[in-house]
């Protein structure tokens, strides 16, 4: 993590001032250190350059980690269904295999083969319409950020697609999140891999109890991230207490007429944020004014089984063909 976060932390647990003392440092960067809480005592660290500020009190659900170490460990107990992975020509290997090809290059450090497999496992995962929604909210994004300066937070960054085109297209500091120092790990390597890691801190924290002082975060951004934190309500209110500026939520939601996708939604109980009037309500009950802007609708398909891990695939979600209606919801 970058220097200049210390004047924006504070203790996630009481949000008393912290005692800094850093060990070893890369110019600006912060590769060790440990931070004390002078209110509670509670202590915090910064390891490899990522900073360690995940509370004991909160149950997490860490559905990337399990996928991605999941796999690769049994990959390598299973080094027959491995080679499968690799050996085979990619244009043969189906979509989702060719996304786990991706993870297993990733773990041997072949980032160049990784990005190829990566990008044509996303064109075969999801429909046109579905990636130019997507992409169409970066492109908002980057065109409502232009303008402005600082920092930007980027909330459970998953894979980094968001953070990756905030670094190159604005040339702006970013801080990656997670609540799985694991995840973080792996996006410091793809990171520095891409050429962006520069520009970039790592932070590890859950967004319900965030490390950040009150006001102290003037742009703040997620790409898909929030349905995946549980008890939106709490999240929805820190992230309230955190913002000074604006909040540009990329999400995607259900029609409540979507009878087939509905009892999956409902039993992984995404339902609060994936659907538009809950979110709405939800982001207004916690003291926000929220517009949706950016809107467009995309046609969207499950995602294939693994030919070659059986049973495996890569999205819980849609069960069943629909529309996703995608937007940025704009929160100031």
């Amino acid at each position: 993590m970058h220097t200049y976060l210390i004047d924006m932390l504070e203790c996630p647990t009481c949000h008393a001032e912290l005692t800094w003392k850093i060990g070893e440092r890369s110019e600006e960067r912060i590769i060790t250190a440990k931070a004390t809480c002078q209110g509670c005592g509670a202590s915090y660290s910064v390891r490899d350059g990522i900073g360690l500020f995940l509370t004991a009190d909160l149950s997490r659900n860490d559905l990337w980690e399990r996928m991605d170490s999941g796999l690769v460990r049994y990959l390598r107990e299973h080094p027959a269904l491995e080679r499968q992975l690799l050996e085979t020509p990619l244009a043969k290997l189906n979509p989702t295999d060719q996304f786990y090809r991706a993870l297993v290059l990733e773990a041997r450090g072949n980032y160049r083969e990784a990005r190829t497999a990566e990008e044509t496992a996303n064109r075969g995962l999801y429909t046109p319409e579905y990636l130019a929604c997507w992409t169409g909210q970066f492109d908002y994004i980057i065109a409502q950020l232009a303008a402005t300066s600082g920092p930007i937070v980027d909330l459970a960054s998953g894979r980094c697609y968001l953070v990756e085109t905030l670094a190159n297209r604005l040339q702006r500091p970013v801080v990656v999140t997670d609540f799985s120092p694991t995840v973080l790990r792996h996006n410091r390597r793809r990171l520095e891999n891409s050429g962006v890691y520069d520009a970039v801190s790592l932070l590890a924290f859950d967004a319900r109890h965030t490390p950040f002082k009150t006001g102290s975060v003037a742009t703040l951004t997620t790409n898909l991230g929030l349905p995946n934190i549980e008890a939106p309500g709490a999240l929805l209110t820190e992230l309230r207490r955190i913002v000074d500026g604006i909040f540009l939520a990329i999400s995607h939601f259900y029609a409540e007429g979507d009878e087939a996708n509905a009892p999956a939604i409902r039993a992984a109980q995404l339902d609060t944020l994936l659907y538009k009037r809950s979110a709405l309500q939800q982001y207004r009950a916690a003291g926000w004014e929220v517009e949706v802007k950016n809107a467009c609708v995309g046609a969207a398909r499950p995602t294939p089984q693994s030919s070659v891990v059986e049973g495996a695939s890569i999205d819980g979600l849609p069960v069943a063909a629909t529309n996703l209606e995608w937007c940025v919801l704009r929160g100031t």
